[in-house]
């Protein structure tokens, strides 16, 4: 087995386990709102969940290169250059949809679950538009949602005119947990964007090199 091969096995191995990740951590929030709401749409735990960056960009999207590289290591049928090739092509694939999953995920980390965004609980608010998606500034990165005692604004009350609840009193557990189930699918998802790409582009070198210098014969069965 040459080292192109060897690069070609552990990146499909690697990618099946991403991928599996991937579609799990989107479906979480997606099964937490149907077991607490009994619906899928209506006060969800954010919008991002909805773009599906786990099971369609971290998952379909790595589907035809996790299959090309797991099938072009030694001794399989596409264990040829034809074969190395391919496998570099479709990872092409898994670049845009690691992208597109870091992307939605650095997005919901900006916004936070609707449950800090009272201004909209429901589906119908949410927005999916490829233009928000790309506003993406700097200096709104922030955790303070998730870093503060509560992002629940207050009901006026004393003068108060819904200012933030302050430290000393507790949040309730559906907005703890909310918090919680959002900044660990986000940044699970990023995660796995991340390494994504990372082995995408290891696959299109190592899917170049065996294009070019060929695999090692595939061995005859011994009758």
């Amino acid at each position: 087995m040459t080292c192109c091969e060897g690069w070609t096995s552990c990146n499909g191995f690697t990618l099946l386990v991403l991928l599996l990740f991937g579609v799990v951590l989107n479906a979480i929030p997606l099964v937490v709102n149907l077991v607490e709401d009994d619906k899928f749409s209506e006060n969800p735990i954010s919008c991002f969940e909805w773009w599906f960056p786990g099971i369609i960009g971290a998952g379909l999207l790595v589907i035809p290169a996790t299959a090309m590289s797991l099938s072009a290591r030694k001794r399989a049928c596409c264990n040829n250059r034809t074969g190395m090739f391919l496998s570099s092509l479709t990872s092409i694939l898994t670049v845009i949809g690691g992208v597109y999953c870091m992307m939605v995920s650095i997005q919901a980390l900006f916004e936070g679950p609707l449950i800090c965004n009272p201004e909209g609980m429901r589906t119908l608010s949410c927005q999916f538009s490829f233009k928000n998606l790309s506003a993406i500034h700097t200096e709104s990165f922030n955790l303070q949602w998730f870093l503060n005692d509560t992002c629940v604004a207050s009901a006026p009350n004393n003068g108060t005119n819904g200012n933030w609840i302050t430290s000393g009193l507790h949040f309730n557990s559906k907005e703890n947990a909310h918090r919680t189930i959002h900044v660990s699918v986000f940044l699970g998802l990023l995660l796995v964007g991340i390494l994504e790409v990372l082995c995408a582009l290891c696959q299109i070198v190592a899917g170049f090199f065996g294009c070019l210098c060929g695999v090692s014969r595939r061995r005859e069965r011994v009758v």
